[in-house]
């Protein structure tokens, strides 16, 4: 038999995990059929000019598995019995139709056709992506990472978390985030008041989903994180934009007949501008007279690059009407999806019985390596090392655009991880970011960020935002200088 795959030696994946992938791959697909002998070793690793002893490890592990047998002086062969218990199905061709399916015709929502911040799927590969919420992996403690998944799977780490919690979190996460990050933002509180979540998004959708019903009157920063406002409008929340200036939410009498009011006062997404301390007073001030709830996502709080973050609006809340949301994944990695809320007891109480409806709890194993990276220093000493990576970054891509594209751009914030454009008022971003695409600078169009009322008009057509996360710093000055060309020629 012969074994047509090839190995791709420029890929992540070992070579040993490629060629087992893709024997099971044929296993499993029919190509290599139940009894037949596979190749020797020493063929095997000669067609794919690979070590005879990655085959031999390769071979031997798969019948430990039960996917070979070993016949003595004969080789090896796909198991005669691994698909006895399977379904015999008849082999049919994949059907392709046009029509709508018939769950597709019953839709009661079509979270499809609301505006997110898109980007390609392989930014990576494009050398200046000036993306937000990314990370640049050359920045990541994957060592201090792999010590901690290595600790959560010691004999007294597994018993805690392979059983199923329910409702519960990794208490040993619980009491790192109560004692360790919490009281940084000037908040005190015990578990009871806390809930993980499977990132900031999930809890902000949670918490919309137990105070919002259809026709529930949502003020909303405009412009504002759009994921987020999607969220609240599936869950029936009718928006009511709130005018942003150059710090932040305004507090005026367009607050005084919302129920919820969402606002990002650390870095307001997306101009990163920081709500100054006299307007938190005033709209914690304005809560309680006017009798509305305030959700406060704290993101980035600690990346501020001149001056000292100002307590969260939670940590002078005095009447438990600001419900807190953070996130740990904008500071390890997007793809942790680890966030969590704060609110009152009885609250949360009601927030872990919706969460078990829908998945019960974050995985227990990643939320006991998250625990052990807090404990043991390693999430202070990346911060600390992000942190000053940023504020370099900062600081080139700001003299960057101010050099390339100054009759325009003004540096008005001092924090977060990108910066908030306001091009010339006859730019289309929408354009500028298609034509610079084709030079490999990503950039990301400003007009989701603005109601639907609002993004399509000329006056907001020409903002976008330029991320500096993800983009190896001695690249922006040259991606900056690429953006500015490619706006140039479309003008």
């Amino acid at each position: 038999m012969e074994l047509l795959f090839k190995i791709d030696r420029d890929h992540s994946e070992s070579i040993y995990n490629q060629i087992r992938s893709n024997i099971i791959n044929g296993i499993v697909e029919g190509s290599l059929s139940a009894g037949n002998r596979l190749p020797s070793t020493r063929q095997l690793a000669s067609s794919l000019k690979v070590s005879r002893n990655t085959v031999a490890h390769v071979y031997e592990n798969l019948a430990l598995d039960g996917f070979l047998q070993v016949r003595e002086r004969s080789g090896f062969f796909i198991n005669s019995d691994l698909k006895a218990d399977w379904v015999n199905v008849p082999e049919m061709k994949r059907i392709e139709s046009s029509e709508t399916s018939p769950w597709a015709k019953r839709l009661v929502a079509s979270p499809m056709s609301q505006p997110y911040v898109n980007r390609p799927a392989d930014w990576q590969r494009y050398p200046y992506p000036f993306i937000y919420g990314q990370i640049d992996h050359d920045l990541l403690s994957l060592s201090d990472w792999r010590e901690c998944t290595k600790l959560a799977l010691s004999k007294s780490s597994v018993k805690d978390w392979t059983s199923d919690a329910i409702t519960e979190d990794d208490p040993e996460l619980a009491e790192q985030i109560c004692t360790m990050l919490l009281p940084r933002r000037g908040i005190f509180v015990s578990p009871d008041q806390l809930m993980v979540t499977i990132g900031a998004q999930n809890a902000l959708y949670l918490a919309g989903a137990l105070v919002i019903n259809q026709g529930s009157l949502l003020g909303f920063e405009d412009p504002g994180y759009c994921d987020a406002r999607n969220g609240f409008i599936s869950v029936g929340a009718k928006i009511k934009p709130l005018p942003v200036d150059e710090h932040g939410i305004k507090i005026n009498h367009r607050l005084d007949t919302c129920d919820v009011v969402y606002t990002t006062p650390s870095h307001h997404y997306p101009t990163n501008v920081t709500l100054p301390m006299d307007r938190r007073e005033a709209l914690l001030e304005r809560a309680r007279s006017s009798d509305f709830l305030i959700i406060e996502d704290d993101y980035e709080s600690e990346v501020n690059f001149v001056s000292q973050p100002h307590p969260a609006l939670k940590s002078m809340d005095d009447d438990g009407r600001v419900l807190y949301v953070s996130s740990l994944s904008k500071n390890l990695f997007p793809g942790l999806r680890i966030g969590y809320m704060v609110a009152p007891a009885d609250f949360i109480a009601e927030a872990r019985a919706l969460r078990r409806q829908m998945y019960r709890h974050p995985s227990s194993h990643v939320q006991r390596t998250v625990a052990l990276f807090i404990k043991l220093g390693y999430y202070d000493t990346m911060v600390k090392r992000l942190h000053q990576v940023y504020q370099e970054r900062w600081d080139i891509t700001g003299k960057a655009l101010e050099k390339y594209c100054g009759d325009f751009f003004e540096i008005e914030t001092f924090g977060g991880t990108s910066f908030w454009v306001k091009g010339p008022k006859d730019l289309d971003a929408d354009i500028l970011a298609a034509e610079a695409l084709k030079k490999g600078v990503i950039i990301e169009p400003g007009d989701p960020m603005f109601l639907k009322t609002r993004s399509k008009t000329p006056q907001f057509k020409n903002h976008f935002r330029v991320g500096f996360s993800s983009i190896p710093t001695d690249r922006i000055e040259n991606g900056v200088r690429l953006l500015a060309e490619t706006l140039a020629e479309i003008s």
